[in-house]
């Protein structure tokens, strides 16, 4: 993969942000914490199953993935609401997976590559922050940031080593979710 073949991150892409309208929705491995006012032997932690559904007390296979965990709070006191006069939910997520359209991606020559959930304001800084940095074989600046934005996938030039190994804080680039950042291994 030669970075000279991809333009740079534009100007108007180097600072997108997500704005109000994103909300976490719960995947396939998360932990969600669910509390029912009153009721602690409804209450607990449970898993979303790789099929995307959970089950609680009195509730099996429930639908959780893709939905916000408000959502899910609501679903559940509507299903709660067979057994129980006027539930009151609560839903926390505990542990973090993301779907894939909410994460953002690092394969080749990160430490540690991984899928890591996007965060609101999630920098390129923050991503390599998260898995460790570069190994003693990347090639940082040959790097390529893969894009889907505007219906379209674009691809970008990234500058690593830059970043990371010189300080140049001019290269971090905002992170959108779903991005995938692909870093080669240096040619000697």
């Amino acid at each position: 993969m030669n970075s000279k073949s991809y333009p740079p991150v534009p100007p108007d892409q180097r600072e997108l942000t997500v704005q109000d309208g994103y909300f976490y929705q719960i995947a396939p491995g998360d932990t969600v914490n669910i509390f029912v006012w009153g009721l602690n032997e409804l209450s607990g932690s449970v898993p979303v199953r790789p099929d995307g559904m959970l089950t609680t007390p009195l509730i099996e296979d429930m639908q959780a993935s893709g939905k916000t965990p408000s959502q899910l709070a609501r679903d559940l006191e509507k299903q709660f609401a067979t057994y129980v006069r006027s539930p009151i939910v609560t839903v926390i997520v505990n542990g973090f997976v993301g779907l894939p359209t909410q994460q953002v991606r690092i394969i080749g020559e990160a430490m540690k590559p991984a899928a890591v959930p996007f965060r609101k304001h999630m920098t390129l800084l923050d991503l390599m922050i998260e898995v460790g940095g570069l190994t003693e074989f990347a090639s940082g600046n040959k790097a390529v940031l893969v894009r889907y934005y505007g219906g379209q996938q674009r691809q970008y030039s990234v500058h690593l080593d830059d970043l990371i190994r010189h300080g140049k804080i001019a290269e971090n680039v905002s992170l959108l979710p779903g991005d995938i950042l692909i870093i080669p291994e240096a040619w000697f």
